[in-house]
């Protein structure tokens, strides 16, 4: 009897877990929204820490590449395309310097905007998996691609890229005020 509780168990961790997303996805947009303290041993050690998450996952990527078909490819492609937002997002983001100290706000729609195309990713990623276990056949999508396990890793790179540009472009921004503390600006 107390090992059919652990299958039982499980289920109720995933459904809790599936009722509090909401709540989760809410809860990011409200921090991607919110004024931010830019402190400058942070965000280089943000900036520097996302770029080594960049190169192993465009290594990673490429070791996927041997499983999944254009998962370098979409990888780079989706790095190169957060990189893009992420500029744009710099420059939609409010900036407040004053008494030595750098405040930033990000652009909420821009926030949201990602936030919600993760969602609809995972949502579309969950759906698949249901498909895919009931019917035994793949799920059929308007944007074949998408149905490509590869896309995965396309959204992965946009979302580390975006958060690479805009670390980095904080780290500037910090250097161009004179607020970058000396052991940092290298």
């Amino acid at each position: 009897m107390p090992l059919l509780l652990i299958p039982f168990l499980l289920l109720l961790l995933l459904a809790l877990a599936l009722l509090l997303w909401p709540l989760g996805l809410w809860q990011r947009y409200r921090a991607g929204r919110s004024r931010r303290r830019a402190q400058s041993g942070w965000v280089s050690f943000n900036a520097f820490g996302l770029l080594l998450s960049s190169v192993l996952f465009l290594l990673g990527a490429g070791i996927g590449s041997i499983w999944i078909d254009g998962a370098a490819f979409n990888a780079g492609g989706g790095l190169l395309a957060g990189v893009a937002i992420g500029v744009v997002g710099l420059r939609l983001a409010r900036f407040e310097a004053g008494n030595g100290r750098l405040h930033y706000t990000a652009n909420a729609w821009l926030v949201a905007g990602l936030l919600l195309l993760a969602a609809v990713r995972v949502a579309l990623a969950a759906w698949q998996a249901w498909h895919r276990a009931w019917e035994g056949t793949p799920a059929p999508v308007s944007w074949p691609w998408l149905a490509d396990p590869a896309s995965l890793w396309a959204m992965a790179g946009l979302l580390l890229g975006y958060h690479l540009a805009f670390a980095w472009g904080l780290r500037r921004t910090l250097r161009r005020l004179g607020m970058l503390s000396r052991r940092w600006i290298r």
